[in-house]
């Protein structure tokens, strides 16, 4: 997906919470801004993607992942690694 820049103003205290959440997600402010995104254009459309997440197997694997991530145990793949 090709990225384009945005420039938002926000209050201080929110940019510190953002910038903290972030850090302790192990991520960006930029995914964090996209992961947002991303969920409001999923309620706004109605995606079936919560019928997948209602799925217990899939929903039991992405807790697995997320816990990975967060305790830094996960082990990240180039794009080449994944498509090759």
């Amino acid at each position: 997906m090709q990225k384009a820049r945005m420039n938002l103003t926000i209050d201080a205290d929110l940019i510190q919470f953002i910038n903290e959440y972030a850090e302790s997600q192990r991520t960006t402010v930029s995914e964090v801004f996209t992961q947002f995104a991303l969920r409001l254009k999923l309620l706004k459309e109605n995606d079936v993607t919560e019928k997948i997440i209602a799925d217990k197997d899939f929903y039991d694997a992405l807790l697995v992942t997320m816990e990975k991530i967060k305790s830094g145990t996960m082990r990240w793949h180039t794009y080449d690694e994944v498509f090759e």
